[in-house]
């Protein structure tokens, strides 16, 4: 089985999701915009039917398989929004969902998941422990487990993201993508790079996980300590085996931005374009604002916009002006 994602999976995945998600519009981000250096443009995942893009690549993979094969149920692990996807797809198809989620997760990510039917089981260890539980587990009961960020047909998912920036933005110049294990950028670049090449491709990190970042210098996978950033979505300090290479080849640039910066896209996006972000997804807009992103007056440049699920009351820390 290939272990990366082509433009035709893509376009799959398209037709087959079509009836189960929402297209999210294109929005112009104006008052934005001279901060930013750039003429700005958001695709808002956090409207999508679960509050993220996680959505797209969970229920990609999830119709993709024959029902018998899916009998037993689906199980993977989940910072929050992946657990809300396989959970949606489970309770479509009328299957069990099992999600080994981390334990430090924000409530909100694990009640929206337990409200769609599934089974939270709380596991204190980075991603490499939980996946090991998860198969153990599927192992076990006969699942299925479905990874986040490393399966060709999640990525594929994540990837129709791309082809509706194309069509609904035809002169966009670059677009920039959160990343954290690699699915989301792997899919959006395989399917703008391979149908408009000419369009920059660049990743926003954290900079307190610079996984990525470090492995582009060094040439190879390279793991990191896993130290905290605001942007949970993101925390990871390994890049994907299946990503990696993906990113290598159609990623242009990966920016790091600090915390600070995060939270200063976040409350711009509230503010400005009255839209709410969770940190991981509001770090494109903290790449612009950082000016971690060279960019012209006259630059189209579209930020997704992962996801939206975050606990209220840490949000209103947030947004709460300076003292």
């Amino acid at each position: 089985m290939r272990n990366y994602p082509t433009i035709e999976d893509i376009r799959e995945a398209r037709v087959r999701l079509k009836p189960h998600i929402r297209r999210t519009p294109i929005l112009r981000a104006d008052k934005i915009e001279a901060a930013a250096g750039c003429q700005v443009y958001l695709k808002p995942e956090t409207l999508q039917v679960t509050g993220a893009f996680k959505i797209r690549g969970a229920l990609n993979k999830t119709l993709s398989l024959p029902r018998e094969a899916i009998a037993n149920g689906i199980i993977g692990t989940s910072s929050g929004n992946h657990a809300q996807g396989l959970a949606y797809a489970a309770k479509m198809l009328g299957v069990k969902a099992t999600i080994v989620i981390l334990a430090s997760t924000p409530e909100i990510k694990v009640a929206n998941t337990r409200a769609l039917g599934a089974e939270v089981i709380p596991f204190d260890g980075d991603t490499a422990a939980r996946w090991k539980h998860v198969c153990e587990l599927a192992e076990k009961n006969g699942y299925v487990a479905i990874h986040g960020f490393e399966d060709p047909m999640v990525m594929a998912g994540q990837g129709t993201i791309g082809c509706e920036i194309l069509e609904d933005l035809e002169d966009v110049d670059t677009v920039i993508v959160p990343l954290g294990g690699g699915g989301l950028i792997s899919g959006i670049a395989t399917a703008i790079k391979e149908t408009r090449p000419s369009v920059r491709v660049i990743a926003a990190e954290p900079a307190l996980t610079p996984k990525y970042y470090q492995s582009r210098i060094n040439k190879e996978r390279t793991s990191l300590p896993l130290l905290d950033t605001i942007a949970d979505g993101l925390r990871i300090s390994v890049p994907g085996q299946n990503p990696f290479p993906i990113i290598e080849k159609y990623v242009d640039e990966i920016v790091l931005v600090d915390d600070e910066h995060i939270v200063a896209g976040m409350r711009s996006l509230a503010e400005d374009a009255k839209l709410i972000a969770e940190p991981a997804a509001a770090i494109g807009i903290g790449a612009l604002l950082a000016g971690a992103v060279k960019v012209r007056p006259d630059e189209k440049v579209c930020v997704v916009l992962s996801g939206g699920n975050w606990n209220l009351g840490d949000l209103a820390d947030i947004y709460k002006p300076a003292e």
